[in-house]
């Protein structure tokens, strides 16, 4: 019988990204990025001007952070444990929104940070990219981990089975974020590994005849 399988995101799941993308803004950039209304397009001002960076910046910006500065992203307060943990429990695969061509680079640097796990990239909605890695490893359960709401919702419609942890464990963004259990599209909001280790270790571990019950 095939393992249970953990797909986790990375940015603000298991690494840092926004505080670094915010100190390499204002480092850099001359662009201020203060999360206030959970809206990330409108966090993001010139400092001279006072004027918000339009969107298509912001993509370029986005995309040049992860091209020259992805060596400032340092592991998540408890992730790279916990992550060594849950590989005695179940496989493990990181599904993360980047360019395709940007794989091989996400694999370098969370190997660099040991965490040496088999990167999937994605566009848009995750739900069908969750689907096709259920298809490849069919495994015996599987847990879903990510920090943005809109992706719980996805993964709910595709794969509706697949138990779903909202974490967020970046501070600058969790209190403004919508909550995807709120929602009812997650079945748990943790953001610290702390406690999201023994949940999802639970889940992952957990008896079929008790899970009938519990439906």
């Amino acid at each position: 019988m095939s393992r249970p399988l953990v797909i986790t995101d990375c940015d603000e799941v298991l690494l840092y990204m926004v505080s670094h993308f915010r100190d390499w803004l204002g480092e850099e950039e001359g662009v201020t990025f203060t999360m206030g209304n959970g809206e990330f397009v409108q966090a993001m001002r010139y400092a001279e001007s006072g004027e918000p960076v339009a969107p298509e910046d912001i993509w370029r910006l986005l995309n040049t952070f992860f091209d020259g500065q992805m060596h400032r992203q340092t592991p998540v307060t408890g992730a790279v444990e916990a992550i060594a943990a849950l590989g005695d429990h179940a496989d493990i695969v990181v599904l993360t929104n980047l360019m395709d061509f940007r794989q091989e680079a996400r694999t370098r640097q969370l190997r660099d940070h040991g965490i040496d796990l088999r990167v999937y990239t994605n566009q848009g909605p995750k739900g069908p990219a969750l689907k096709a890695i259920l298809d490849e490893y069919r495994p015996s359960r599987a847990v879903f981990i990510d920090d943005l709401a809109q992706h719980h919702d996805s993964v709910s419609e595709a794969a509706p089975h697949v138990d779903r942890l909202h974490l967020c464990a970046e501070p600058l963004l969790a209190p403004h974020i919508a909550c995807a259990h709120e929602a009812g599209h997650a079945h748990a909001r943790i953001d610290d590994w702390s406690d999201a280790l023994p949940w999802l270790i639970g889940r992952l571990n957990r008896d079929d005849d008790k899970e009938q019950e519990e439906k």
